[in-house]
């Protein structure tokens, strides 16, 4: 994880938040489950076995908070459902595989657009902060 309890609940804590013993074992599951684009539901079902009494809707609005804090990015693979992933300190996001059978997404860690975005920054005159790019096809365990 980029930063510890104690940058998340200064992130928070900055935009009139509480990491509250809910968020705490939202954000756990989460850096359990590092690498696995969970969905709201799927943080839930998890989240249950810490927290019994947790509702589904303090799920999605945490989720919106961490988004919204940096705690978290949201991705849309495409689904249906928002994806949430810990927030990493990179220049660029990550790039993904996404599966149009089984739904499995892969990271690419690399950044291969590199020499593009000069490009297109100096033909276009655009200065570019950020991209996102995602691959849909069809998995080795799909494709056979």
């Amino acid at each position: 994880m980029s930063y510890g309890y104690e940058t998340l609940k200064k992130k928070l804590k900055e935009k009139g938040f509480k990491l509250t013993p809910q968020r705490k074992s939202i954000i756990d599951v989460i850096i359990a489950n590092q690498g696995k684009h969970l969905s709201a539901e799927e943080i839930y079902d998890l989240v249950k076995n810490s927290c019994p009494n947790i509702g589904l809707a303090t799920i999605y609005r945490t989720m919106q908070i961490f988004d919204e804090v940096g705690v978290v990015y949201k991705n849309n693979f495409d689904d249906g459902r928002s994806r949430y992933e810990l927030y990493q300190d990179e220049d660029h996001q990550h790039h993904h595989l996404i599966c149009i059978k089984c739904g499995k997404v892969v990271e690419v860690e690399e950044d291969l657009l590199e020499q593009l975005e000069v490009e297109v920054e100096n033909k276009y005159k655009f200065s570019i902060m950020n991209h996102n790019l995602k691959f849909f096809g069809y998995c080795h365990q799909c494709r056979d």
